[in-house]
């Protein structure tokens, strides 16, 4: 994205990215920022490779405002819509939580509407959490996939985190990545369908069944409802259908429950993994296979039969027309997206970070009870 379509940026990349050996860059695409305007909404991202939380708003004064900050290995967004519109993320050991700095409105500095700072965390150690959610109990769930367990994280509960549910042919709750669980989702505020690569009882045996071994599984009754998946991903329930990304062959997919079979909607040129759903759009983030454990998928063969390439991006479909209707892609050295968060009411929000001096300097007061 070119420096004039930027009207406020903040973050931990300097402005200047004329001494950043592999910058990365934003390429808005299809009046992406008019879909913010008239949604009233910014987008957030996350990419554990540069270890970044991005946020991308329409900005008050004519211009896109982008803001970003570090975290190592960042991977799984939940917005508490509830509430105060916090953003938790998970990284490398820890889940974050980011809130709202600013009084109703108020603007930090004049220009920016929301100010996302970082209040809490929970130390989880390194267990890789690929989701987190809240579910009607009020209570935090995540995707414990180094452990191959559904857990409740919160620091009522003494551990790391307290496993609630497993796939049944898993038989110990060990730090090994078996199955390599990838996704849950919330049907009516309860926790319900679980995606995950391959069924397996061993560590690292879902790497042999990628190509057709993932499944989706209905936690509350444990039935398998899909099975025969490439890498499975991202289960959202949406107007009372399930959704998922099929990311080894770069599906949007529907489970189609009268029939009992999955269709296979929409194609899109990268290995997808982040699906919201907003109004009558889905958000869908797509990237480049970044390694062997992701070459030889069907998603290869189809690009090649396509003659293109996968892409690095967000892009928001229109589910009447099941076509893309605008797009924020990614370039440089950035060659992966894992999720997509939406802030509503919200046009240019400001991020703090971990890192530096900046975090030291902003102080925000409470309710005051002295008086």
């Amino acid at each position: 994205m070119t420096k004039a379509q930027i009207s406020a940026f903040a973050g931990d990349t300097p402005q200047d990215i004329s001494s950043i050996e592999n910058p990365f860059h934003l390429e808005l695409k299809g009046n992406f920022r008019k879909w913010l305007i008239e949604n009233q909404a910014s987008i957030g991202l996350t990419t554990y490779e540069a270890g970044k939380l991005i946020v991308v708003g329409p900005g008050l004064s004519g211009g896109t405002a982008v803001t970003e900050r570090n975290f190592e290995r960042c991977m799984a967004m939940w917005v508490d819509e509830t509430h105060d519109q916090s953003i938790f993320i998970s990284t490398h050991h820890h889940i974050w939580k980011l809130e709202n700095g600013l009084q109703p409105n108020t603007y930090f500095e004049g220009q920016w509407d929301r100010v996302y700072l970082p209040r809490s965390s929970h130390i989880t150690g390194g267990v890789d959490v690929h989701d987190i959610m809240r579910a009607n109990d009020s209570q935090l769930y995540g995707v414990i996939t180094g452990y191959n367990c559904i857990a409740r994280i919160s620091h009522e509960e003494k551990g790391s985190f307290s496993p609630y549910w497993k796939p049944p042919f898993i038989d110990e709750i060990i730090g090994e990545d078996r199955c390599h669980l990838n996704g849950l989702c919330l049907e009516n505020g309860e926790l319900a369908y679980v995606s995950m690569v391959g069924k397996s009882n061993k560590a690292g045996g879902w790497r042999d069944l990628k190509n057709d071994g993932g499944l989706i599984m209905d936690i509350r009754s444990n039935d398998v409802i899909a099975d025969g998946l490439c890498m499975p991903h991202t289960p959202r329930v949406h107007k009372n259908e399930l959704w998922f990304l099929e990311a080894g062959k770069g599906y949007l997919c529907r489970h189609n429950k009268e029939a009992g079979q999955v269709e296979r909607l929409l194609w899109l040129p990268g290995f997808l993994r982040g699906l919201r759903f907003y109004k009558n759009y889905a958000l869908i983030c797509s990237s480049a296979p970044r390694d062997k454990t992701f070459k030889g998928l069907p998603l290869d063969r189809e690009l090649k039969k396509r003659n293109t390439e996968a892409q690095c991006a967000l892009n928001i479909i229109n589910m009447d027309t099941m076509e893309v209707e605008c797009s924020l892609n990614i370039t440089g050295s950035v060659k992966e997206i894992y999720d997509v968060c939406l802030l509503e009411n919200c046009l240019q929000p400001l991020l703090y970070g971990i890192e530096g001096e900046d975090i030291r300097k902003i102080v925000v007061l409470g309710k005051d009870r002295t008086s």
